[in-house]
């Protein structure tokens, strides 16, 4: 099968829209997504220093974009089978931040969060079951990129929910730590489940872990419930990973180039 023109072009587009969005706060439209997330701060909003891997996950997604858009990779069928959701996942992404720089942390972001979230899963859920070995420039064009982005945002959309919560007056009281702790552990539980199934996908494993350590970092020490549950959730998560890549053909599905 060869990939569309409009598939190449449209991965492209969307990368270029996750990018620039982001850049309106600078040029005087907008408010700081930083900003936006200090005013809804949670026990669950991982300390700031997390934020720095959006660095690593938007070159990731232009190294993803330009290696699709080369004329030989037209008809590579693990692009054909993720270009589109990993597409609908950076469109969301700029969408998220437009939105957001522009209103708040609320229900819609949610919603936004939520379409881009499940895209990148798409994507995501393809890499597992593939039959062919991945090449290595496969392995850090495609399926280091999506994993990582598919992890934050999975650990995004938990803060994400958190936040529009509070932005709507929904307060817990006495029973936030229990119910934020609560919402860790569980994410965890989703978490490490993913890596099972997805034949501990390292990659994936590995940001999810850095987003626990942010969370732990910050409301992990304000509340010992919230502590506690992001260390469980951090050893569920690196069990899954271990038990899974304990197969050696997981080890090779992921480490070794075809």
């Amino acid at each position: 099968m060869v990939r569309s023109t409009a598939q190449v072009w449209g991965v492209v587009l969307a990368v270029l829209f996750q990018i620039c969005a982001t850049f309106l706060p600078a040029l005087g439209f907008g408010v700081n997504i930083g900003e936006q997330s200090d005013a809804t701060n949670t026990l669950i909003t991982p300390a700031g220093w997390a934020f720095i891997i959006w660095g690593p996950l938007y070159t990731g997604s232009i190294v993803y974009a330009v290696y699709q858009a080369m004329p030989r990779q037209r008809s590579n069928g693990l692009l054909a089978s993720t270009a589109w959701p990993a597409a609908c996942a950076f469109f969301g992404n700029g969408l998220w931040a437009l939105y957001v720089q522009f209103t708040d942390l609320n229900g819609v972001s949610v919603a936004i969060i939520a379409f881009t979230l499940a895209s990148i899963l798409t994507a995501f859920r393809q890499m597992a079951p593939w039959q062919t070995a991945f090449s290595r420039a496969e392995q850090w064009c495609v399926v280091l990129p999506l994993s990582t982005l598919a992890a934050w945002l999975s650990a995004a959309s938990i803060v994400n929910v958190a936040a529009s919560l509070k932005y709507h007056g929904v307060d817990a009281g006495s029973l936030g730590p229990t119910l934020s702790a609560a919402v860790v552990l569980a994410g965890g539980i989703i978490a490490a489940t993913a890596v099972l199934r997805e034949r501990g996908n390292p990659w994936y494993a590995l940001v999810f872990l850095w987003a626990l350590a942010a969370i732990h970092a910050a409301g992990g020490q304000v509340s010992e419930y919230v502590g506690m549950a992001t260390l469980i959730a951090a050893a569920l998560v690196s069990a899954a990973a271990l038990y899974a890549l304990a197969n050696a053909g997981n080890r090779r599905h992921w480490f070794k180039a075809g």
